[in-house]
């Protein structure tokens, strides 16, 4: 649903946390761990995805497989259009609910960049292929992205970042001059260019999987010391494992948070 005219009176861009898990989501199947077992609600975590809604239009970033759950508990009525990351399994496998806004709609505009919409368009060959689509299935309406678009008043540039052996896609949502939200789900470490770029920003959302150093993630540390650099008014903490609960929060420095499932940030 987009943003309405009282709303707007006080911000205009809300951004929601869908989910704030690593690709195994939080509890893991079979693990007895303190956190897996956690009755604090914030340590349930599903795959992660944001969800924006603006005054002109809403727009979700990933559809992992958890995504018609969280559609649900989010209440998400509308969506406009999607953005990809990346084409790893949780981040696209929920993509086929998007039929339920794409009926809506009558087609659901997808932007991603080229390898990830070759990615897209291989698994969900269904729908991309309009020799084969089915009437009443998702009418996908690709948009390749290496530079900045536009989706209504929110201007949307590419952040190019590693993950690992491969680059994925992060994203710089600003609106006006300002800098509101840099997106950088999934990524081991953060170009200086990137850095310089979203200098500043309001909200950096940015991966930090846990204590331990992973190979194709941030640790605590390189994110904190990514956030120095930034200098963001906030910073959140999101793709989070088991090994990371939310009260960790409290050993923070100050404006670093760790975010969970239905978390909103209001611009």
């Amino acid at each position: 649903m987009k943003i309405s005219d009282t709303q707007q009176q006080s911000y205009n861009l809300q951004l929601t946390f869908l989910g704030t898990g690593t690709s195994q989501g939080v509890p893991m199947i079979g693990c007895d761990c303190d956190v897996c077992r956690s009755s604090d609600p914030r340590d349930n975590r599903l795959r992660s995805s944001i969800y924006i809604q603006t005054p002109e239009c809403s727009f979700v970033v990933d559809t992992g497989t958890d995504f018609r759950m969280q559609a649900l508990r989010a209440n998400i009525r509308d969506v406009d259009a999607v953005i990809f990351t990346h084409s790893h399994t949780d981040h696209i496998m929920g993509f086929d609910d998007l039929r339920r806004f794409s009926h809506k709609n009558g087609s659901m505009p997808v932007y991603a960049s080229p390898q990830t919409m070759r990615d897209l368009e291989r698994v969900y060959k269904f729908a991309f292929d309009k020799t084969e689509r089915v009437a009443y299935y998702l009418k996908p309406e690709p948009h390749v992205i290496e530079q900045p678009f536009s989706l209504g008043k929110t201007l949307i540039t590419p952040l190019p970042v590693p993950h690992g052996d491969s680059m994925v896609n992060g994203y710089l949502l600003a609106r006006g001059r300002e800098k509101l939200v840099a997106y950088l789900s999934d990524c081991s470490a953060v170009p200086n260019a990137i850095v310089d770029l979203i200098g500043g920003v309001r909200a950096l959302i940015i991966d930090a999987l846990r204590h331990k150093p992973h190979p194709t993630h941030l640790s605590v540390d390189q994110a904190l010391e990514i956030a120095g650099r930034v200098r963001p008014n906030e910073t959140y903490f999101t793709h989070i494992a088991h090994e990371l609960p939310q009260s960790a929060e409290r050993d923070l420095p100050p404006h670093t948070h760790i975010a969970y499932d239905g978390l909103q940030l209001r611009f």
